[in-house]
Order: C-alpha cells, then sequence, then structure tokens
C-alpha cells in the first residue's frame, strides 16, 4: 500500500532539494547591491502613511462580507441553472426564495448604507 504513495515522496524531495539548490545558487552568483530605495516598503506605487495597525472603518469590512456572500450565492445558482430542466418545481420554489432573501439582504444593506463611501455615512 505504501509504495503508491513512493513516487510522491520523490518528487517532493526532488522540489525540495531542487529549490534550496537554485535559491543557493541565486544568492552567490546573483548581485547583491541593497539601497534604501529597494529596502523600502512597496505599495501599490505610493509611499506608505501611516503605520501598519491603522483601524480600518468597518465599511471596507461589511463590503468585504457582502462579497462574499454574493459570490457563493453564484456557487450554489451556477449549478442550479445548468440542470434547470432536470430538476422540479420545488427546486425552482427553493431558488427562487434563496434569491429572494439574498435580495432582501441587498436591500438591507443599501439601506444601512454599506455602500455608500462617504465618510460617516453608516448607520449601524
Amino acid at each position: 500500500m505504501l509504495e503508491n504513495y513512493f513516487p510522491i515522496l520523490v518528487l517532493a524531495i526532488v522540489a525540495i532539494v531542487l529549490a534550496i539548490v537554485l535559491m543557493t545558487l541565486s544568492r552567490i552568483l546573483g548581485p547583491f547591491r541593497p539601497n534604501a530605495t529597494k529596502l523600502n516598503p512597496y505599495e501599490s506605487g505610493m509611499d506608505p502613511v501611516g503605520e501598519a495597525r491603522d483601524r480600518y472603518s468597518i465599511s471596507f469590512y461589511l463590503v468585504a462580507m457582502e462579497f462574499i456572500v454574493f459570490d457563493l450565492e453564484v456557487v450554489f445558482i451556477y449549478p442550479w441553472a445548468v440542470r434547470y430542466l432536470d430538476l422540479g418545481f420545488g427546486t425552482f420554489i427553493a431558488m427562487m426564495i434563496f434569491i429572494i432573501m439574498l435580495f432582501v439582504g441587498l436591500l438591507y444593506t443599501l439601506k444601512k448604507g454599506t455602500l455608500d463611501w462617504e465618510l460617516n455615512n453608516y448607520r449601524g
């Protein structure tokens, strides 16, 4: 049974050894000329401002959660849409209830103002 895993073990060992050899060769043969500009943090072409531990507005987190919810919606709706004709009327009703619940959630978040990007506009 374990002999089936032997090729995977050999592949993992070869990959690790090759990675170590290539990193070592790069460090030995490659140029190493550090300067202040290269050692600065890089963030989207802009100089970093403030500390890394600054607090973000809760709106950023709410929008991220909304994105995850509506992204998961596609995960459920796409297979249903592909097999729509093979499934019965009950699954159609269940999917309509699911879509209506998501739509009500979207209306709720719009009412709360989480998608408005003006400062102090969130009504939690």
